[in-house]
């Protein structure tokens, strides 16, 4: 998402500044009233959605399969209990691979 600033002329910074509100506050309340996250837009949405519209049956089940044709991901049943603890795993994993 990209959001524009208005420049002050005579302090060279964002305008926001003058009113006690952060960048990070402005990008928060334009995602909550466009609804999309950061790199999204309608027209993005749009295109997805039509992507998946227009799939016949066959071509999403052929999609899908490819994802495990990669051998890079594992697909299992747990119990939804036991959902935490993996995800703590897998973070711990990956902070370990850094």
């Amino acid at each position: 998402m990209i959001i524009r600033y208005y420049i002050g002329t005579e302090s060279g910074l964002p305008h926001i500044y003058k009113h006690d509100v952060g960048e990070n506050e402005v990008q928060e309340k334009k995602l909550r009233q466009t609804g999309f996250p950061p790199g999204w837009d309608e027209k993005r949405v749009s295109s997805v959605l039509a992507h998946y519209e227009q799939q016949t049956e066959e071509e999403a089940v052929a999609e899908d399969e490819a994802v495990f044709d990669k051998h890079i991901l594992t697909v299992m049943e747990v119990p939804n209990d036991l959902v935490p603890a993996i995800r703590e795993l897998i973070a711990r994993h990956h902070s370990n691979d850094k």
